[in-house]
């Protein structure tokens, strides 16, 4: 095992990092002094970011990049650093009054450092990756408990070679293959040739055998890891509380449970949405008013009662696309749908009768990415014959959402339409990440720039 890897691997990524942080001040300097006509004042705070770049991805271990997290982990983690570093120099830059540095200079190296530094790292996660597919960088397991979910688990590691972790065998008393290396009570007489730094224990194995191993595995500094029965290899990222001396697992904790998440995601809704009404709506609503007005009689928003988070009922706002009638809560529009007037007709195709949701999502009754909200009525029907169709009620509906762009839009004519969507809200809900919301918002805009095949 090469145990030296572990010891230099953190100088050598925070030597990595040091040469992008200087290289990426050195950028912002040129593009100051070239595009923007501006000088530095001083390089005496090029040591001042690089001791508070290393400080920080230090302190956060940024350092320790999990052998099976992928590489949108590793940008999370850099966007947590690159967060925490700004606040701390803008608090030294007030406390030391050094109000001669650019802002603009600032501006230009967080955005530089975030460029070099997500090309870097990734880099080295993959660089990791391939390293360990080669054979090094690995870790030696054995798993204690045949069947169920071990052997999943075994087929796992065998095929991810990039995790890393060399699979030596099994020991249990019962089941008995090529890969078995003796009973549960020969490990303790062979673990100490086989250099271990891994234990995985099924979960089933009597008690105390399982706090025998344990025993034995903190006598040699071993990290254990349980199997869960095939019960909990749920589609989920499973969590843990504490109460007191008792753990109990969290099996459906979903991401914006947390409140940091929760916290990033309305940052997110409330910046978009003001920037949009502002610099949109503003003249986009007295122009859309009028034109609806010129051509029926009417209010120039249709509201109509749909379920939030938790199941809530909220006032969705729409641009009137229709005339006055008692179906549009039961009845989806459709194509060529009678009801639907000329000026309507135009904002369904371009979805402009959707953009007044975003003074729902300022208030907070919706979300900028999320399940698409429902009628009352059609959320009652589809409760009651889709599985899992609640789940979509766990965070905020979404102007637009993953299985929109995923091309489930507009009329539901099959079953297997709504089904379709419900799983990618399901798989949404269960994977957030700034991100995914990120790239949701691109494909949006690339979707109703290029397909508007549904959209009547």
């Amino acid at each position: 095992m090469a145990k030296r890897f572990y010891k230099n691997f953190p100088w050598l990524f925070s030597l990595g990092d040091a040469f992008i942080i200087v290289l990426s001040l050195l950028l912002s300097k040129v593009i100051l002094g070239s595009i923007f006509n501006t000088e530095l004042s001083s390089d005496v705070f090029y040591l001042g970011f690089l001791m508070v770049w290393l400080g920080v991805t230090l302190f956060r271990k940024d350092y320790k990049l999990g052998r099976t997290t992928d590489y949108s982990q590793t940008l999370k983690q850099l966007f947590g650093s690159v967060l925490w570093f700004v606040a701390i120099i803008s608090v030294l830059w007030v406390l030391f009054q050094t109000y001669h540095l650019s802002r603009l200079y600032l501006l230009i190296n967080v955005h530089m450092m975030l460029i070099l530094l997500s090309v870097y790292r990734v880099a080295v996660h993959i660089a990791l990756k391939q390293y360990r597919i080669k054979g090094g960088n690995y870790r030696n397991a054995v798993i204690i408990g045949k069947g169920g979910a071990s052997n999943r688990l075994a087929q796992m590691l065998s095929y991810r070679r990039d995790f890393g972790i060399n699979f030596l065998g099994y020991f249990d008393d019962a089941f008995t293959c090529m890969e078995t290396k003796g009973k549960v009570s020969d490990f303790f007489d062979q673990a100490e040739q086989m250099e271990l730094d891994l234990i995985y224990i099924n979960e089933n194995l009597e008690a105390d055998k399982i706090k025998q191993i344990i025993n034995y595995a903190d006598d040699k500094c071993i990290k254990v890891k349980i199997i869960p029965d095939k019960s909990l290899q749920l589609e989920k990222n499973l969590s843990f509380s504490k109460y007191g001396d008792f753990l109990v697992i969290n099996v459906n904790d979903i991401p914006l449970d947390h409140v940091v998440n929760r916290f990033a995601k309305r940052a997110f809704d409330i910046i978009f949405s003001s920037l949009v009404i502002v610099f949109i709506l503003s003249w986009l609503i007295p122009l859309v008013g009028l034109l609806i007005k010129l051509e029926s009689k009417g209010p120039i928003f249709f509201i109509q009662e749909r379920n939030g988070e938790n199941n809530r009922v909220f006032r969705c706002l729409k641009f009137r696309s229709m005339t006055p009638n008692d179906y549009a809560d039961t009845q989806q529009a459709v194509k060529d749908d009678p009801r639907v007037t000329t000026i309507g007709a135009l904002l369904r195709s371009t979805s402009l009768d959707e953009m007044p949701q975003f003074i729902n999502v300022l208030f907070g009754e919706m979300s900028i990415v999320g399940p698409r909200p429902h009628t009352v009525p059609m959320n009652q029907t589809f409760k009651q014959s889709i599985e899992k169709y609640n789940t979509r009620h766990k965070i905020k509906p979404g102007i637009t959402g993953l299985a929109q762009v995923k091309g489930y839009r507009g009329e539901i004519e099959m079953p297997y339409q709504i089904r379709s969507r419900v799983r990618l809200d399901y798989f949404y809900i269960q994977n957030w990440s700034i991100w995914l919301d990120l790239s949701i918002v691109v494909k949006t805009v690339h979707e109703l720039m290029f397909n508007r095949e549904n959209a009547y």
